[in-house]
């Protein structure tokens, strides 16, 4: 009888660990992407401001995204030198910098905080999955979902909210983007009691699995790529479409929202296509979908329309983004046998991938400045789109990397 008190007291100490877990991990969440997502919406104001070329404005997207390149493979290593909570608490830290020194309003200081906020959000993305199985094993899909809904929605939030922030609030779009240094320092603030743990636990993606090399796999390429292509949209989207919209008419406030809802409409789909995928002898038709939406999609936004149809448009959008991360994540353990083939892979089409979809903001910007429309850049979108369909439809197919 002498115990019970001590398992009582053990068990809301449980509790309380645990509530403080999940209020970090959502907090952490919410920062993975709303200081890129926020980008688009001003990006007008930015060039307008700073005067600089559509090009350059395309750097704002492009520099975070070279970061998810380059140190997507590095990060793993930084969590096993000083444990991967650490090092999350200190990707908060380096976001907070990162998004208050882009926000001074300075050229030089724009780039340079881009990429250290770049840096920090790639701790994150790559690090918070093995945090979520080591804690909990055998809850992986829940507290995932529960993730990565966050950060999907504060994603698409963000969209909506910074023309209004920045012209409904007078605030600019220097305080508009440094508004998200409050919600970057809430997540150090409560991530902190994490820093008690010691999580070395993740394990440095290779590109072998025994002698084989993962570089030589077909199949692991058409992973790769279509993990690139699908991101090479979503991020041009994020960055150029409301300056499409704008172009067709909408107020500069509504063509946020727009790239809100955008973001908004993919999320059922971020969640059915993973179970789906699951039941399917192969993920063939998902790939047709996501590339028929698209087309529709970017077809659409070609020929103009009226408002109802420009909703059509974006919303079919969305459900295309959301479909195809989903989708490219999932292929990560479908198409391997074992977890360290799945790291392995994840590593190789996160590093390429992102490195590919790095390419595109700045390249349809380049387009704009050439041609001074939007008719080319997005009929390249339709040329990406059919890349997507021949590399998801190889990626599709019932085999592991290494048959």
């Amino acid at each position: 009888m002498g115990t019970l008190p001590s398992v009582k007291t053990t068990q809301n100490s449980n509790q309380k660990a645990n509530v403080l877990f999940m209020m970090g991990i959502v907090l952490v969440a919410f920062n993975l992407r709303p200081s890129i997502t926020a980008v688009g919406p001003l990006i007008n104001s930015i060039r307008l401001d700073t005067n600089i070329t559509n090009t350059a404005a395309g750097l704002l997207t492009t520099i975070p995204l070279l970061a998810f390149a380059v140190f997507s493979i590095i990060a793993p290593k930084i969590g096993r030198a000083i444990g991967n909570e650490t090092a999350v608490f200190i990707a908060m830290v380096i976001l907070t910098i990162g998004i208050l020194m882009r926000s001074m309003g300075y050229v030089s200081t724009l780039f340079l905080g881009t990429a250290i906020l770049g840096l920090g959000i790639t701790v994150g993305n790559v690090l918070l999955p093995g945090i979520v199985k080591q804690r909990y094993p055998h809850k992986i899909g829940l507290i995932t979902a529960i993730y990565t809904t966050s950060m999907g929605t504060m994603a698409a939030l963000a969209s909506g909210v910074s023309v209004p922030l920045a012209a409904g609030f007078s605030l600019g779009w220097e305080k508009a983007l440094a508004f998200w240094g409050i919600l970057a320092g809430l997540a150090v603030l409560l991530w902190a009691p994490q820093l008690k743990y010691r999580n070395f636990a993740a394990k440095v993606p290779e590109l072998k699995a025994g002698s084989k090399s993962i570089l030589r796999s077909p199949l692991a390429w058409q992973v790769t790529l279509f993990m690139g292509f699908q991101s090479w949209i979503f991020y041009c989207m994020i960055t150029w479409l409301p300056e499409i919209l704008s172009s067709q008419g909408l107020d500069v406030p509504t063509a946020g929202w727009m790239v809100g809802l955008m973001q908004f409409a993919g999320l059922p789909a971020t969640f059915l296509v993973p179970i789906l995928a699951g039941r399917l002898p192969n993920q063939k038709p998902i790939v047709l979908g996501i590339g028929l939406v698209y087309l529709i999609a970017f077809t659409g936004l070609i020929a103009g329309g009226n408002m109802y149809m420009l909703i059509l448009y974006i919303i079919l959008m969305g459900l295309g983004q959301g479909a195809g991360i989903s989708l490219a994540l999932t292929l990560f353990g479908l198409r391997t046998k074992d977890s360290k083939e799945a790291a392995n892979l994840s590593g190789m089409a996160q590093s390429f991938g992102y490195l590919l979809a790095a390419i595109g903001p700045v390249t349809i910007g380049l387009l704009f400045d050439l041609f001074n429309n939007w008719t080319f850049p997005l009929l390249v979108c339709l040329l990406i789109t059919s890349a997507l369909l021949i590399f998801g439809l190889g990626a599709a197919r019932n085999k592991l990397i290494f048959d």
